[in-house]
């Protein structure tokens, strides 16, 4: 067998031709050389910066929790007695999630927001879901972005936080008062994602004999898919994802109309959640083979 090196064996790294004691060594650095001092300010700017973004992180994943359980509270609307009673419990839920939002607010005090908007805008796009679905079922109408960011306005007392940088987003010049500006983009996938619970609603009232809520909720998915279709591909690319389930939506809603429409007479209340049903698994299946 060769005794060349590269033959066999393993071959000398360069840095082995020189003796031991020679090697640098972490020692032998200067730590409080000026370029030492400045990367550890900027070991300790990330870490901050960093544990900012974990913290953010969980108060979205909260949000995110809490307007869920909103949603689904309102849901129970449909088949309660008494709809004032949930109203106000969904309002009571939806100070709790505000309240986490101020947190954030609070976090983000001179921060960029946009820095950290992906740790945050899973949770606000929920709120924003939950908020407007509250509000379609108070009005019959869709609540604007001004409406939600005005909400997002809060005056605290001295909490310790006088010593922090003001930002033009997060903490006005007075003292106490902090604010959090939903963005366009977390608004409209927010309302892309009402489409979907509105279907559902459309179904509970349908299993509850309600044939009118179908229709106004055909309605006003027809005008948000009108909407829309206007941004088109200009939006946000998320935005164009969602577009197609919301147009299925609008068709399960708009086909379950007709069927209520054309034999809704001759139907009995508790078979209109089985016309409902078949008519939606018809749908399922043409999307299926097309």
């Amino acid at each position: 067998m060769s005794n060349k090196e590269g033959s066999g064996g393993f071959r000398k790294r360069k840095h082995d031709n020189f003796p031991h004691n020679q090697r640098r060594e972490g020692k032998d650095v200067n730590s409080s050389s000026p370029v030492m001092l400045a990367f550890k300010s900027f070991q300790q700017e990330l870490d901050a910066r960093h544990d900012k973004y974990e913290r953010l992180v969980k108060l979205s994943r909260d949000i995110t929790v809490e307007s869920k359980r909103t949603i689904f509270l309102l849901h129970r609307i449909t088949s309660a007695p008494d709809m004032e009673e949930i109203l106000t419990e969904s309002e009571i839920k939806l100070d709790g999630v505000r309240q986490k939002i101020l947190q954030v607010a609070q976090e983000l005090s001179g921060e960029d927001m946009h820095q950290f908007h992906r740790a945050i805008t899973t949770g606000l796009q929920e709120y924003v879901e939950a908020v407007s679905f509250q509000h379609f079922i108070k009005t019959r109408s869709l609540i604007s972005m001004d409406e939600i960011n005005k909400q997002l306005v809060f005056t605290t007392e001295d909490n310790g936080t006088e010593n922090k940088t003001p930002s033009s987003d997060a903490h006005d010049k007075e003292f106490g008062t902090w604010r959090l500006k939903i963005t366009p983009v977390d608004y409209l996938l927010g309302v892309a994602d009402l489409t979907g619970e509105l279907m559902r609603m459309c179904i509970n009232s349908v299993g509850n004999g309600d044939i009118d809520t179908p229709f106004e909720v055909s309605q006003f998915l027809r005008q948000v898919y009108d909407g829309f279709s206007f941004i088109g591909n200009t939006g946000p690319y998320e935005v164009s994802k969602k577009l197609y389930t919301l147009k299925q939506s609008l068709a399960k809603v708009e086909n379950a109309c007709y069927a209520l429409k054309v034999r809704g007479s001759e139907i009995p209340k508790h078979m209109l959640a089985d016309v409902f049903s078949v008519k939606t698994e018809m749908i399922d299946q043409e999307e299926g083979i097309s």
